[in-house]
């Protein structure tokens, strides 16, 4: 049976963002669907998009997921909304962004990866 907790949820999605925080391109590229779509304040972005930003290395020095305020919908037995808060800081020095974020993730085969993500710019 499959775990459809939301700690499983967040340590999927907690994956991605260490993949960003150490500049890890082929983990990165490995969670995400070869149709992965990510809408973002910054336009639409593929999965060769989103591991591409890591050319030049991490992208985040830091995050946190408010796991209290996260919730996990089950769309279909093979398919998982995953919506939550983030806290996290670009560079060393830089200011802490928060951002809403909601990922589907997909059940393909054995492994579990993420088909589409919406992040939403929290208002201050």
């Amino acid at each position: 049976m499959t775990d459809t907790s939301v700690d499983f949820f967040v340590g999927l999605e907690s994956q991605v963002w260490g993949a960003l925080a150490r500049g890890d391109a082929v983990a990165d590229q490995v969670l995400l669907s070869d149709d992965f779509i990510g809408v973002y304040p910054t336009g639409f972005a593929d999965r060769s998009d989103h591991v591409g930003q890591l050319d030049e290395g991490s992208t985040v020095a830091d995050y946190e997921i408010e796991v209290e305020t996260a919730t996990v919908r089950m769309l279909t037995k093979e398919h998982a909304l995953l919506s939550y808060e983030a806290r996290f800081r670009r560079h060393a020095g830089d200011g802490v962004e928060r951002v809403y974020v909601s990922s589907i993730w997909s059940q393909r085969g054995r492994q579990w990866v993420n088909v589409f993500s919406q992040d939403t710019p929290a208002s201050e």
